[in-house]
């Protein structure tokens, strides 16, 4: 089975800087993409930052230029830099993977049990 597990989160005043790692284990043959999304309190949960096994990145409007998402293959893991925090960035990040347990099997989405970040102002 998969087990994505998310460490980083905490306190942080605004203008502070937090890094989130997201380590994937388990029966993985290989991971197509990882990312990281984040649910405030009474909202949707939303897309933060997803990059792909070529290394391509994507960012959500409020958050660029301000995080960045890279990630270490050979650990199985994704980390967001966050810099620059606000408020309003204040919400349990999720880590998702999209992957393959085999070369057979179609692939599937996982999830981190998410972690806390609160920026107070």
């Amino acid at each position: 089975q998969v087990q994505l597990v998310e460490s980083g989160g905490g306190l942080v005043q605004a203008g502070g800087s937090l890094r989130l790692s997201c380590v994937a284990s388990g029966n993985i043959f290989s991971i197509n993409r990882m990312g990281w999304y984040r649910q405030a309190p009474g909202e949707q949960r939303e897309l933060v930052a997803v990059i792909t096994s070529g290394g391509s990145t994507n960012y959500a409007d409020a958050v660029k230029g301000r995080f960045t998402i890279s990630r270490d293959s050979a650990k199985n893991t994704v980390y967001l830099q966050m810099n620059m925090l606000k408020p309003e960035d204040t919400a349990v990040y999720y880590c998702n993977a999209n992957l393959n347990q085999s070369l057979m099997v179609r692939s599937l989405d996982y999830w981190g049990q998410g972690t806390q970040v609160t920026v107070s102002s």
